[in-house]
């Protein structure tokens, strides 16, 4: 990158350079020399490129509808757990880490992010140490504190509609049915 800009700057000084000529040439302007012409528009060019281009930003906008998207994906991850965790299987917990760490970041506002990760830490702590109650406990309490619920199963509902377009989270899950007639 900043050897791009370097010789941006570089074409763009040379382009004004003065160019010594022989004394022969006319100075009209249909007799120009092709470097001349290729500098110029080298320098137009990198002018161009280095005030036209703009950086990207990126806001991480949290709209209604990534928080939605975010709560069914990865809350629904988060709440297929429980049958693994009122077994004791921890390494399906630990399997399923991601959907905890994109579920707080995704889901929950700002405001309550601090709280989520540390009830998220106390889960894994209690893997740590190996005590299937302590992770019962943290994980019942997670899923309440933040109103973390299984998708509906549609499957067997004749009625039902579960997305509306193949862009809806919940196509292909449980959830994710078109009623037909």
């Amino acid at each position: 990158m900043k050897f791009a800009i370097l010789m941006t700057l570089f074409a763009a000084a040379s382009a004004f350079s003065p160019a010594f000529a022989p004394a022969s040439r006319s100075n009209s302007a249909l007799n120009v020399e092709r470097r001349e012409v290729f500098s110029t528009i080298a320098a137009s060019t990198a002018t161009a490129t280095l005030f036209a281009a703009s950086p990207a930003l990126a806001d991480g906008a949290k709209s209604t509808a990534t928080k939605t998207r975010a709560r069914g994906v990865y809350g629904g991850r988060i709440a297929n757990l429980s049958k693994a965790v009122n077994a004791g299987d921890f390494g399906a917990v630990v399997a399923e880490k991601n959907a905890f760490v994109l579920f707080n970041s995704g889901a929950i506002v700002s405001s309550k992010q601090a709280d989520a990760i540390d009830s998220t830490n106390a889960i894994f702590a209690a893997i740590r140490s190996q005590d299937k109650s302590a992770l019962k406990k943290s994980y019942d309490a997670y899923c309440k504190k933040f109103d973390i619920n299984a998708l509906p199963d549609l499957t067997n509902d004749s009625q039902a509609q579960g997305y509306s377009n193949d862009y809806d989270f919940r196509v292909g899950t449980k959830a994710g049915k078109i009623y037909v007639r």
